[in-house]
């Protein structure tokens, strides 16, 4: 059965856009390695937002600090989460680290393979999809991501 994850943190204060963006293209290359590799992921999407404005849309091509950034983590992915969470630990902790320098209270969890529970728990208390009201979540499909790909 698929399953949602949103994912969503404050960056530390006095961060700007640009430095996120640039974190963010050097990690996306492993990132891609491992979500084709453990194969639970349906879907995933590093977003960042700027709740300064109306859109949530930052300006990237800032070096302004900013006190209003947030990263959201949007997955659906197959099984159990802990399982889940685990299989990206195993093959991400570093990147996970680098990922957490930047965001409020992410600092005292790493490093990642350190603090395992510590870190499940922080994404499942800021996963917003398994909180109220935001837990409608829609699949068109009964599939894992291994039958799909199976079956192409």
């Amino acid at each position: 059965m698929t399953r949602p994850l949103t994912f969503i943190s404050p960056v530390l204060p006095g961060t700007s856009a640009a430095t996120v963006v640039a974190k963010l293209a050097l990690l996306l290359p492993q990132i891609n390695a491992a979500l084709e590799s453990i194969g639970t992921v349906h879907f995933a999407r590093l977003i960042l937002l700027d709740r300064s404005q109306p859109t949530l849309r930052p300006d990237l091509l800032s070096v302004l600090p900013s006190d209003k950034l947030s990263i959201a983590i949007i997955t659906s992915f197959d099984g159990d989460f802990s399982t889940y969470i685990h299989d990206f630990v195993a093959q991400l902790s570093d990147e996970f680290g680098a990922l957490l320098s930047l965001t409020v209270g992410g600092a005292a969890l790493t490093p990642v393979v350190d603090h395992v529970a510590e870190f499940e728990a922080f994404i499942a208390e800021n996963n917003i999809s398994e909180h109220i009201p935001n837990t409608y979540f829609f699949s068109a499909y009964p599939q894992t991501v291994q039958e799909i790909l199976a079956a192409f």
